[in-house]
């Protein structure tokens, strides 16, 4: 071959006045990479900007605000420092009382939703001839919104209750259950629980729709009852989905506002105003925007820890099927 014959897959350029050789190969990857930098931008940039102005930008200036005295209505701004959050930890009781209730409230909700989402998904999995009616009906108080859900449940608790009492003579039919502190806090659990199991329950018929049925029908032949089969298989090979139904019933349970607000509104005497409605009461009712963001700041780290541990911890404990 002649030296001064150029290969076919040679592109000549230059590069400060000398001649450089450039492969095909490298222009088509450097094509492909702006095209798909491209698509990317163009599908994922959208969506990324929204988030953007919607999630981080309000979160990034109400860490902002949660620093000074603003009560989001003038344009007076005062820097205070750690003084709102130093009022909450050391004068502000009804946070405090707040923050402990919602932390009962929440243990409580996780424990019973849990327990009776799963016992839903085990009878519904069974070989019933009205499963899908069951699942249906079950499943149907999550598709009501919370505050419709709250005043539905106010007019049954007032007026449905009484009077099945006065019908029954059943004496806790006629308790007063959103007058008094005690029963309006198990009021708002029944409620959140009735609306919340059923969600739960789909997320575990999922993982027990999962489990090889030859582990079961093998255990039941080395003479396993039903509670060592539900003990020993099918409890382990369903962590992952207690995993997530925890996460979600712990993040719920903690963020509760709605049917709080609708149910109770925080009362008698505020005895029932979970740190949600606490925080709203503060920012938008007392005109403490300042105030409210630090309580709200303080709120997100605690979710946020504890979340976070929850799922270390369960995933620790998973079983792998």
């Amino acid at each position: 071959m002649n030296s001064q014959t150029k290969p076919r897959n040679v592109k000549r350029g230059l590069n400060n006045g000398k001649e450089i050789n450039v492969s095909p190969s490298v222009s088509l990857h450097s094509n492909r990479k702006l095209k798909d930098a491209g698509l990317f931008v163009l599908f994922v940039g959208p969506a990324l900007l929204a988030f953007t102005i919607v999630v981080i930008i309000p979160f990034l200036s109400g860490i902002y605000y949660a620093f000074t005295d603003w009560n989001g209505v003038t344009g007076q701004i005062k820097w205070v420092g750690f003084d709102n959050f130093k009022y909450l930890f050391t004068e502000d009781k009804q946070f405090q009382k707040s923050f402990i209730l919602t932390t009962k409230y929440t243990v409580v909700a996780i424990i019973l939703t849990n327990v009776i989402g799963f016992g839903l998904a085990l009878l519904t999995t069974q070989m019933l001839k009205t499963r899908n009616v069951l699942r249906t009906v079950f499943f149907m108080p999550n598709l009501i919104g919370g505050l419709l859900l709250g005043f539905i449940w106010q007019f049954i608790f007032v007026k449905g209750f009484a009077s099945i009492g006065q019908f029954t003579g059943i004496s806790w039919f006629e308790w007063a259950w959103l007058g008094d502190a005690k029963t309006a806090f198990w009021g708002i659990v029944i409620v959140s629980v009735w609306q919340g199991a059923g969600y739960i329950m789909m997320i575990y018929i999922a993982a027990l729709q999962n489990i090889p049925q030859e582990l079961i029908e093998a255990a039941k032949i080395d003479g396993a009852n039903r509670w060592q089969v539900l003990r020993h298989i099918t409890i382990p090979l369903v962590a992952p989905a207690v995993t997530v139904c925890l996460f979600i019933t712990t993040a719920s349970s903690f963020k509760i506002f709605d049917v709080n607000l609708s149910l109770t509104n925080g009362g008698p005497f505020k005895s029932t105003e979970m740190l949600a409605l606490n925080i709203y009461t503060e920012a938008f009712v007392n005109n403490r925007y300042g105030m409210g963001e630090a309580k709200a700041l303080i709120f997100f780290v605690v979710v946020a820890v504890i979340t976070l541990v929850q799922v270390m911890y369960s995933k620790k404990r998973e079983v792998e099927s």
